[in-house]
């Protein structure tokens, strides 16, 4: 049992923790005014008890003092000439306190409103132990107070209520603001360096949120001059590169032939390698890069694509199951060369899974996996195509670092130094083509050890 009461208030605060802050405002204002409002209600509600209690009390007093002069002359109680009291000798129904208090030689009153018959009582000594008592009924007075509690608890009812809503409405502006900046922020951090939040609030306002904004805005705005100037250093550098790496190999093809030779020719090659791999970054930051996309047949595609990229790799799953073996009567199937066409000339099987995408820049990414693999993995390198998907995995090398796999790529980063050397722009440039033909790559170490990468192509 305790231990469901400790659960309560637990309870509560994961359920306001999971309210938005719109309604943890209007909840807020709507408590304060119940509170103030039933406060209000309390002392309104206790100053008219008191009203009634002082005024029914003076008026059985002066009922009592009537009855007793009129007893004292007549020697009886007339009730004509009484009023409304009703007055008794020795009543049997007289409260003991009250009783007990007449015969201590005090004259005093006794007041009950939440009673079933609600009534003031005011009672003094009379003659030898005997009490003279006058009783008025307040039933009129405890139906006007049970119908100020009414008009009480509905006024403060309509003030929460409106409270509520009054609060929803102000904070409602406030939340479009705040859930405007954390999406523009969302898509700067996406990439979208154009984004903006803009002036927030009326025309001169300068609340939070519009210091917010601005700071987003201008925060946005010096990345945005920061990455435009990289960009512009990076594809700068490249193309001043180009010409003399030209010469520079037009120059070692000229030297004769030998061991020092083949050093300076694979240098250059190297040199030449990263100045194309910069150019291609720099064209694809600055989305100049478009996809030309074609329906091709997947598997005879990748295996293609694995044969031409020098790395040694088993390919999985690039044939396409038979019409035959399947049980499934594909049209054409009889017909002598009734492939599957690709663009590029490439066909399969009836029943091969068909994608829409470039097979040059498809190529580019999987070659750009491959030589990421056999740099920096360790063991057989497999390629399994399953469905639209292309997996890229070492089997006995270190996996991607974690900062790669939660962060992403990034350029001249190569991550631990155990996976060798490199200058961080293979992966920079697989997700950078990935994106331009709509496909999606993921990293992942599936253990228990090597690296895999999954690309993911859009169906035809």
């Amino acid at each position: 049992m305790r231990a469901r009461l400790l659960d309560v208030p637990s309870g509560c605060r994961r359920w306001l923790r999971a309210l938005g802050l719109r309604w943890k405002i209007a909840a807020l204002l709507a408590v304060g005014c119940s509170l103030v409002a039933v406060t209000i209600g309390v002392l309104i509600h206790e100053a008219r008890v008191r009203q009634v209690s002082d005024a029914a009390r003076k008026s059985a007093v002066e009922q009592l003092v009537r009855v007793r002069q009129i007893y004292e002359i007549t020697g009886r109680l007339d009730s004509d000439k009484v009023g409304e009291a009703d007055a008794r000798i020795d009543c049997p129904a007289t409260p003991q306190e009250l009783r007990g208090a007449a015969l201590d030689g005090r004259r005093t009153t006794y007041l009950d409103l939440t009673g079933a018959d609600p009534a003031v009582w005011a009672a003094r000594p009379v003659g030898s132990g005997h009490v003279l008592t006058v009783r008025q009924s307040l039933a009129a007075e405890q139906a006007e107070l049970e119908e100020l509690d009414a008009q009480l608890i509905a006024s403060v009812t309509g003030v929460v209520a409106l409270a509520a809503v009054g609060g929803a409405l102000l904070a409602s502006r406030l939340s479009k603001e705040l859930r405007t900046a954390a999406e523009t922020a969302r898509r700067i951090s996406a990439g979208d360096l154009d984004a903006r939040i803009g002036p927030a609030g009326p025309p001169g306002s300068r609340d939070e949120v519009a210091e917010l904004s601005s700071a987003v805005d201008t925060m946005a705005a010096s990345l945005q001059r920061r990455l435009e100037a990289e960009q512009r250093f990076t594809a700068d550098v490249a193309h001043e590169l180009r010409t003399p790496l030209t010469g520079l190999h037009t120059a070692a093809e000229l030297l004769p032939a030998g061991r020092p030779t083949e050093l300076v020719r694979d240098r250059v090659a190297a040199l030449r390698t990263l100045t194309e791999d910069l150019l291609e970054v720099a064209r694809l930051d600055a989305d100049r890069e478009e996809a030309r996309l074609e329906v091709h047949a997947l598997g005879p595609l990748v295996a293609s694509i694995t044969e031409r990229s020098g790395v040694t790799a088993r390919v999985v799953g690039a044939e396409p199951p038979r019409a035959e073996a399947a049980g499934a009567d594909v049209p054409g199937a009889d017909v002598p060369g009734a492939d599957v066409p690709g663009a590029d000339g490439t066909a399969g099987r009836p029943g091969a899974v068909l994608v829409r995408t470039d097979a040059r820049r498809l190529e580019r990414i999987l070659t750009n996996l491959l030589v990421n693999a056999r740099r920096h993995g360790s063991g057989p390198i497999t390629v399994t195509v399953s469905g639209t998907s292309v997996t890229v995995r070492d089997q006995d090398g270190p996996g991607y670092p974690p900062t790669l796999l939660r962060e992403g790529p990034r350029r001249f980063v190569t991550g631990t130094p155990e996976r060798g050397q490199g200058t961080g722009l293979g992966l920079t440039i697989a997700f950078g083509q990935a994106r331009v033909i709509g496909a999606e790559v993921a990293l992942s170490n599936p253990g228990p050890a090597g690296a895999a990468a999954v690309v993911t192509l859009p169906p035809a």
